[in-house]
């Protein structure tokens, strides 16, 4: 058991690597998950100028992917429809419906200008043999372009994720130039889709966005959609808008899709309903607004870092600076090297040092021919004569020697000289060329990219107050059923569903519930309305307990639990006669039960008397014998209606309001 339990362990440790490193989460360098950077560097490998057919790439890239051709053409297409890096030709599906690509074999694509500018450079990658060993694919590409946080990337891995909201590259661009003056930056998210977020919640890329689609009405009964919200689609927000329709949260007749490479969405809205009401029942209940969280997890030397998205642009940045500094160091020594080159091809040549092997008998006497002569010129050359150099001298031809131009030879020596000066010259002031090599992207590509996403902050939308009433609740006086799915000829409300509903039964039951489906009450319904938790609700109760005494109560509802039960009556066999309302509250009279000898056969009581006490209490006792029936003679007076008014709100909705008593 123990030998398998080192198996699992050992094995999940493994699996739990592979999927963080080399799966799921993106290289911080260039901002490429290995999938993408294969599909990249197979297109480098096959780049001729023309288009080539998909499954011709997810072919190729199957040289160095290991898990199918199914994986490479999704990764292909999600990384097409960026739009930065493959140009591509025919259908590769729409992220603004949501429909799938053409089949690979119908598809062709081909690098970018972009690409082929900014990514790739192969004498300074770093390569590594394929899965197989047959092949070799890039560890990372010397990227030049904040890939990261231009591309935006999704990645789940064990026990770990990524979210990275896309950016602006040509915001990128100039925040990064900011950087290298030494100013602060301040990055916002920009989303292909467009629409409009609120970034004040964003945080650095550690917190959420809230983006809206973009409607605008051209009339007051219509309304059109024509930007929508980041990951969302015009199937699944016309999904969504009919979900909502269907609840009754938004009054919307009819649907119109006129989408193509743009989105355009029209509503057509139900009679009665206005664009300045439905527009914020569209944010509120449908996915014309969805909040984006942004969580920036990137590999950085073979471990996952949690980064903020200024930290990352800094990091990047730096990359960038030092890669720029590796190109001109590797152009420097280039023309160094062609320097030498033709140093050694002008003193071979002009002093004859080629005469000196007609006499030699041996390899090796040849060899020291060519050496000594050349030692004689040792302080002409650029660096120490090596064997190399003089096995390339005597690979020269002797037509190349007869043809020999020595002006040609010391022009070019001339524009080399000029080239290292110039090199030499970007590498002492770096700085500025990483700056002007920024500056010469937004100049060629920047116009390309502009920011589709408009900023600003949102007004929060109180779904309680844009919600309509538009739940039914019906009672059956004869089952005591109450609800929504109760079938009855009337409503007795209609509510939102944010709504609460206070409903209190002759047996003194209540409760304070949202708006139930179907809900027994074991009395009768005497009062049904909804409830204000910041106010609760006052009545004077009436009730006779088992023994037929009358007692009286005034009492506050405001501490509860929703849906659950309560009692305004210990007594389980007692009846609540009267449920008054604060204004209601006067004189009431009562008849005594029939005994021998009775007397006093009525009486009367002022229930303005009653001080407010607890929903559980007992109460006054009105009668010192049992009671036959009790009625209300006279209600509150003027000025206790007066203020109960004052202290009620100040609308009185008949619909969402009814006594039932």
């Amino acid at each position: 058991m123990s030998q398998l339990q080192d198996l699992m362990r050992r094995n999940f440790i493994d699996y739990a690597s592979y999927s963080i490193l080399d799966r799921a989460i993106p290289d911080l360098r260039d901002g490429l998950k290995p999938v993408q950077r294969r599909i990249l560097h197979t297109l480098f490998e096959m780049h001729d100028g023309r288009y080539h057919k998909v499954a011709n790439v997810v072919g190729e890239t199957m040289k160095l992917h290991p898990h199918g051709d199914a994986a490479i053409g999704d990764a292909l297409i999600v990384l097409a429809n960026k739009d930065y890096f493959i140009d591509k030709q025919g259908n590769f599906g729409s992220i603004l419906t949501g429909h799938p690509a053409a089949a690979p074999r119908y598809i062709e694509c081909r690098l970018t200008p972009l690409a082929l500018e900014t990514i790739f450079n192969e004498d300074l990658t770093e390569f590594r043999p394929s899965y197989d060993g047959r092949n070799r694919e890039p560890i990372v590409f010397p990227a030049k372009i904040p890939i990261a946080l231009m591309l935006g990337s999704e990645g789940i891995a064990v026990g770990m994720a990524t979210r990275i909201l896309p950016h602006n590259l040509a915001e990128l661009w100039e925040a990064q130039i900011a950087i290298l003056h030494g100013e602060e930056i301040e990055l916002e998210p920009d989303f292909p889709q467009g629409g409009i977020a609120d970034v004040s919640e964003y945080d650095d890329g550690r917190g959420k966005v809230e983006i809206r689609a973009r409607l605008r009405a051209p009339d007051p009964k219509r309304i059109v959609i024509t930007e929508l919200a980041y990951s969302t689609t015009t199937e699944s927000l016309i999904a969504s808008i009919e979900a909502a329709v269907q609840k009754g949260r938004v009054k919307v007749a009819t649907i119109h899709d006129y989408t193509t490479d743009r989105a355009e969405i029209e509503l057509v809205l139900s009679r009665g309903a206005t664009a300045k009401e439905v527009i914020p029942q569209l944010y509120a209940y449908t996915d014309c607004s969805v909040s984006v969280t942004s969580s920036i997890v990137l590999i950085r030397d073979r471990r996952p870092v949690q980064l903020s998205a200024t930290a990352v642009l800094r990091e990047l940045t730096e990359n960038l600076r030092e890669q720029i500094r590796a190109e001109l160091e590797w152009e420097q020594k280039q023309l160094l090297e062609r320097k030498h080159w033709l140093t050694l091809e002008a003193l071979f040549v002009e002093h004859k040092i080629y005469r000196r092997i007609e006499t030699a008998e041996t390899d090796r006497a040849v060899r020291k021919e060519v050496k000594d002569g050349m030692q004689e010129h040792a302080d002409q050359l650029v660096r120490p004569l090596v064997d190399d150099d003089i096995t390339s001298l005597l690979g020269l031809r002797i037509r190349r020697i007869s043809a020999y131009d020595k002006a040609k030879n010391r022009g070019e020596i001339e524009d080399i000289d000029g080239k290292l000066v110039e090199v030499a010259t970007k590498l002492e002031h770096l700085t500025r060329t990483v700056i002007e090599t920024i500056e010469g992207f937004i100049e060629r590509f920047g116009a390309d990219f502009p920011r589709r996403t408009t900023t600003q902050n949102f007004d929060a939308i109180d779904k309680k107050v844009v919600s309509q009433q538009s739940i039914k609740l019906y009672y059956d006086r004869t089952t005591g059923f109450f609800g929504s799915s109760v079938k009855a000829d009337k409503p007795t409300l209609s509510v939102g569903e944010y709504d609460l509903i206070l409903g209190i039964a002759s047996d003194g039951s209540y409760r304070i519930m949202t708006p139930p489906e179907k809900i027994l009450f074991t009395g009768r319904l005497i009062h049904c309305a909804t409830f204000d938790p910041d106010r609760g609700a006052e009545f004077t109760v009436v009730y006779r307990d088992s023994a037929k005494m009358l007692y009286g109560k005034r009492i506050q509802i405001d501490k509860f639990i929703r849906n659950r039960e309560y009692q305004l009556i210990k007594d389980k066999a007692g009846k609540v006669d009267l449920l008054l309302a604060p204004d209601e509250a006067g004189e009431i009279a009562f008849e005594f039960a029939p005994a021998p000898r009775q007397r006093v056969k009525a009486g009367k009581f002022n229930l303005a008397k009653l001080e407010i006490t607890g929903t559980t209490a007992r109460g006054v006792r009105l009668s010192a014998k049992p009671v036959k029936s009790v009625k209300c003679t006279q209600r509150g007076s003027a000025r206790a209606k007066a203020r109960s008014r004052a202290k009620k709100p100040d609308r009185t909705d008949k619909a969402t309001q009814s006594s039932l008593f």
